[in-house]
């Protein structure tokens, strides 16, 4: 019981039922299953790439591309609609291209950060304004909506099972596949290693440039699943839709218990970081807070996590130094 009560994992399911608490004093309608089915559909897109931003934050690296990728695979997948039969075999065609198209893309990244040694901050930051201009140059700034999706899309959409939407299906699909990975695999466990120590990984025969290759390449192939997702929940396609979404995605992952030195994080726990801040945002729509004071606040909760993390890693520093010199 002592060592789940030390899991960073508990102390944010602690915060959410604590805030689960008052928020219920706030609104009668937060502790409805409906409202809370609302937050869980409303945030898979997030989920999705902040579960991809998992492995790659635990190998020391960033993505901020994220957002912009899962814009380009969207729209990708908006035009070749109006080119594909209105039947299912259209969906099926889309969950085949989507994360293909996402996946070069991250293969590219991959290559760049891989290879060609560049820093990830700077390889994500030039693909993100790349590919932002072409989407708007070949958009216009102009979105589709429901009426050119094939309604076949947008059964597929509209689709529940025992009540629950798809969309929290797929998630479920996606962060028990990467717990997998992450837990059970060879390759999982080398990206934890290369994230602690990489010096001491490569002497043992880790491959960095293959597990660098994967995580990027990875985050690109679920990019690909969040544009599915995010045009099945908004039943459009918006070039602009998800401008800033990168730095929530970074925040959850980092609330959620992930080392942004690399190293160390759970999905599990990225999944209570990304349930934490929908239920904050969730909380102040309900109280009527203005839009521009949930961006000041999701702003302070992202330097709160990253400044409580790096004074965490110090500290946990220290006390290996303080155990070595007595020893």
């Amino acid at each position: 019981m002592k060592s789940l009560i030390k899991q960073k994992e508990f102390s944010i399911f602690a915060i959410i039922v604590l805030l689960c608490i008052v928020l219920s004093f706030v609104s009668p309608v937060f502790l409805t299953v409906g409202n809370f089915l609302d937050i869980m559909e409303g945030n898979v897109v997030m989920a999705i790439l902040a579960i991809g931003m998992t492995l790659i934050i635990i190998t020391s690296d960033i993505d901020v591309s994220v957002a912009a990728v899962t814009t380009a695979v969207a729209v990708t997948i908006g035009s070749l609609f109006g080119h594909l039969p209105n039947s299912w075999v259209s969906v099926l065609l889309i969950f085949l291209i989507a994360p293909l198209v996402g996946l070069i893309i991250g293969c590219v990244n991959g290559l760049l950060v891989s290879r060609i040694k560049i820093p990830a901050i700077v390889v994500t930051l030039g693909t993100l304004n790349i590919i932002n201009g072409l989407v708007l140059y070949f958009t216009n700034g102009q979105y589709l909506n429901s009426s050119n999706l094939p309604a076949a899309f947008i059964s597929f959409a509209n689709y529940e099972l025992l009540g629950i939407p798809i969309l929290i299906y797929l998630l479920t699909v996606v962060a028990v596949l990467t717990w997998y990975i992450l837990k059970h695999t060879l390759i999982g466990r080398s990206v934890l290693a290369i994230g602690g120590k990489s010096q001491s990984a490569v002497r043992v025969g880790i491959d960095e440039k293959k597990i660098k290759m994967f995580v990027f390449a990875y985050m690109g192939f679920l990019a690909g699943v969040a544009a599915i997702a995010q045009t099945a929940y908004t039943k459009a396609v918006d070039p602009n839709g998800m401008l800033g979404l990168e730095m929530m995605v970074i925040a959850a992952v980092v609330l959620g218990g992930t080392n942004i030195q690399g190293g160390r994080g759970t999905i599990q726990g990225t999944l209570l970081g990304v349930l934490l801040l929908a239920i904050i945002e969730n909380g102040m729509i309900l109280a009527h807070i203005d839009t521009f004071w949930q961006k000041v606040v999701t702003g302070a909760i992202i330097v709160f996590a990253i400044s409580y993390d790096r004074i965490s890693y110090k500290r946990q520093q220290a006390k290996l130094t303080k155990i070595e010199v007595e020893a």
